[in-house]
């Protein structure tokens, strides 16, 4: 089939990649010039595992190109996918501005019948904007093709993209037409036949409430096990060992339930917002989602807490954030903890250094008001403190005598859990964890 994608960001690109892997033509396309050059010259513009290789694989086999231009991803396409950011309004619910301009994109370029389909992460209901945004340019336009509105939402995890891609799951994908319905299945039936994944097929808006529904689920395990970690520390459980007894529940499971500096990324945030805001558009106060926002939140602020305990104040006092990126595997900044640590540092007086492997690049665009460092040493060096922010493999491996051998101060606020209490309090480690064992602090 020729397939259409409109956005080339982390969803849209990862999936046009994976589209063509499995037969189909595909373009796609981004407004952003750079992006654009940037994939015409072989490479992806951001961090993911396996998407460079599977990029050089379906390019050089042609079933995969850039444009910059919506005609080239819509004119001959029978299916048109809608990748595009929907970032939070001030008032939790998302901006579908860009949408909307990819709906009216499609029926300007279209060349025949096709299929838009929602990719892009929307609230229930979108999908019937979309067909009355269809319709209204259609007339005026004298359009005569049919366009069928459909939703497949998207499930990857950043830093495991192409895996989850490859190999998902699940499928979903909703719609009120059956030959759309006859598209998708087109779409994916070498997925399917080959990886034999299950499928759900339901109405547009069931498929739109999927994806909210289950990322709202995930965020709410973390918020959960964080909350519990908070009781841990003071009665002095292990949240840890809580977890691993809760998990072996197979009503539970063991998923999500790492306790830490709580959730980040593009997703979980933005889609808890955007399911309470739709919550409360159609006249129920989902109150726990709320709670679990504020319980993501509280856990930046305990780390503050921790620090304070050591350090008394934090002004002018040199603190090491080991880890940029919301999550090991990625470049993504987007609502990362340490950002959002960082700027709260800053403002009760901390000098404060970042460590990242990857995300250091995107640091300094995006936040060039903060210090990125790229020699772990030179970033621990010195400090007063270090905090693990993200769990990659180099600051799992720090070892105590290398802490010790650095920081000016051998304080280390471990934010996702990654270093063995005992053996960091035993060699002389002010260590403090989230619900596990931590050295005892007092005036």
């Amino acid at each position: 089939m020729r397939i259409g994608v409109v956005g080339a960001g982390h969803v849209g690109l990862v999936s046009a990649a994976a589209f063509a892997r499995w037969g189909h033509q595909v373009v796609a396309m981004d407004s952003d010039p750079a992006k654009i050059a940037t994939l015409r010259s072989g490479a992806s513009w951001f961090y993911e595992p396996g998407l460079q290789e599977l990029l050089d694989e379906t390019t050089a086999e042609g079933a995969l190109t850039f444009s910059n231009d919506a005609a080239d991803a819509v004119a001959g396409a029978e299916v048109v996918f809608v990748c595009v950011g929907t970032p939070p309004l001030p008032g939790g619910g998302p901006n579908l501005s860009f949408v909307e301009a990819v709906g009216r994109a499609v029926v300007a370029h279209a060349t025949g019948d096709l299929v838009l389909v929602e990719k892009s992460t929307v609230p229930a209901n979108t999908g019937r904007r979309l067909e009355q945004v269809i319709g209204r340019e259609r007339q005026r336009l004298a359009i005569p093709h049919d366009i069928a509105v459909a939703s497949n939402p998207e499930f990857l995890r950043e830093g495991a993209a192409v895996g989850d891609t490859l190999h998902p799951d699940r499928v979903v994908y909703g719609t009120s037409s059956e030959p759309a319905r006859d598209v998708l299945r087109a779409v994916y039936a070498r997925l399917v036949a080959e990886d034999g994944c299950p499928v759900v097929e339901t109405d547009v808006p069931t498929a739109e409430l999927i994806k909210h529904a289950s990322n709202a689920f995930l965020a709410t395990r973390i918020s959960f096990i964080n909350a519990v970690a908070q009781v841990c520390e003071r009665v002095g459980a292990d949240v840890a060992i809580v977890a691993e007894g809760m998990g072996h529940d197979e009503r539970i499971g063991h998923r999500f339930l790492q306790a830490g500096l709580g959730y980040g990324g593009s997703c979980f945030p933005k889609d808890v917002d955007a399911f309470a805001h739709l919550a409360r558009q159609v006249g129920y106060e989902f109150g726990m989602l709320d709670e679990v926002r504020d319980v993501n939140r509280s856990q930046r602020e305990a780390v503050i807490t921790k620090l304070e305990a050591e350090l008394w104040h934090l002004d002018q006092k040199v603190i090491t954030l080991l880890g940029a990126a919301f999550k090991p595997g990625t470049d993504d900044l987007r609502e990362a903890p340490a950002v959002h640590l960082a700027h709260r540092l800053r403002e009760v007086g901390a000098i404060v250094r970042l460590y990242d492997p990857v995300a250091l690049p995107n640091l300094a665009v995006e936040q060039p008001d903060l210090q990125g460092v790229e020699d772990l040493d030179e970033a621990l060096h010195g400090a007063h403190a270090a905090v693990v922010c993200t769990e990659w493999d180099e600051i799992r491996a720090i070892t105590p005598h290398r802490y010790l051998a650095t920081l000016a101060y051998p304080i280390v606020v471990d934010g996702r859990n990654v270093h063995d209490p005992d053996e960091m309090i035993d060699a002389g480690i002010r260590y403090h964890s989230i619900g596990r064992r931590s050295v005892e602090t007092s005036l």
